[in-house]
């Protein structure tokens, strides 16, 4: 099963929500603004232990795709829940897709 997601703004998104039962195997983002990089964080975070880093400030350019093989994440245990937060470079609004496998 793959798990594909639109995520436009710059607000955190929840992309995988404790309890999913989702075996993470895969992530892979691509830039769709059609004329700015933008910035990513990408991250787990448990409600009382807090946020652990998959990626922290990773500049995305114009239609590169960063694949994340292997990150050894499954929230079957509704303890941890998947995020991204994405940060524009300029006054465009920043725009990525996402496409989490666990095949």
């Amino acid at each position: 099963m793959a798990v594909f997601k639109n995520i436009t703004g710059e607000l955190t998104q929840e992309l995988l929500a404790a309890g999913d039962n989702i075996n993470v195997t895969s992530i892979s983002l691509v830039n769709i603004n059609g004329t700015l990089p933008c910035t990513v964080d990408l991250y787990i975070e448990k409600k009382l232990t807090g946020k652990f880093y998959l990626m922290k400030d990773i500049n995305l350019p114009i239609g590169v795709t960063l694949d994340f093989k292997n990150p050894v994440f499954s929230n079957s245990l509704a303890e941890f829940g998947l995020y991204i937060k994405l940060t524009k470079s300029a006054s465009e609004t920043p725009a990525v897709d996402v496409i989490i496998s666990d095949v």
